[in-house]
Order: structure tokens, then C-alpha cells, then sequence
């Protein structure tokens, strides 16, 4: 039987938008021009996980042995500089801190999933 999930779509959505939102004020190199940006990359970023991550994992997966799994870093770093292509007012300046600022996105997230 699947795991039942209390929070649903916009709630999840509201919090990956406040994540990042947050993020673009941590972490220089990325910036966000409004709340209502966030949550459109945030609805983004949650298309590119479930759509093109995996197809990245599978391609990257004889890199991401050799590295231990550190390899996905730098894939999850390309998916939020993609995310930042096609989201207006959403600007990730290097892989670096799109590196960074997906490590801070996933913290915060997790951090106010706890809270809530």
C-alpha cells in the first residue's frame, strides 16, 4: 500500500516556493524577482525532478558509482540552472551556486516540512 502524504500539491508547491525564495537570499549567484516567481520555479523545478532527473540518473549512473554518488550534485545543480532557463526572474548565475543553492533549497524544504 503506497505511503499516505498529508500534504498535497499546492502545499508542497508553497513550500519548494519559499525554499527557494529564501535561497536567492542566502546564496549569492542566485536571485528571484518576486514570490510569484518562486512559485512558478518552484512548480518548474518540481516538472524537472519527476520528468528529467531520472533520465539524467540513469545516463550519469557509471559516473555517479566512480563518485559515490557525489555526481548527483552536479546533476541536481544543471536541473536548477535549467529551471532558471525557462522560469522569467529567475537568474542561477554559475553551477556553483546552483550546486549550493539546490543543497539550501533541499535543507529549507526540509526544514519547514518538519515545522509544518
Amino acid at each position: 500500500m503506497p505511503k499516505r502524504d498529508d500534504k498535497g500539491f499546492l502545499a508542497k508547491t508553497l513550500i519548494n516556493a519559499t525554499a527557494i525564495y529564501l535561497t536567492a537570499n542566502l546564496v549569492e549567484g542566485i536571485h528571484i524577482s518576486s514570490f510569484g516567481t518562486a512559485i512558478v520555479a518552484a512548480i518548474v523545478l518540481g516538472l524537472a525532478n519527476a520528468l528529467i532527473k531520472p533520465v539524467l540518473l540513469i545516463l550519469s549512473l557509471p559516473i555517479n558509482v566512480v563518485t559515490l554518488g557525489l555526481f548527483t550534485l552536479v546533476i541536481n545543480g544543471i536541473l536548477l540552472m535549467l529551471v532558471s532557463m525557462f522560469t522569467t526572474g529567475f537568474i542561477v548565475s554559475g553551477l556553483g551556486s546552483a550546486i549550493i543553492g539546490y543543497i539550501v533549497i533541499s535543507i529549507l524544504s526540509f526544514l519547514i516540512n518538519v515545522i509544518l
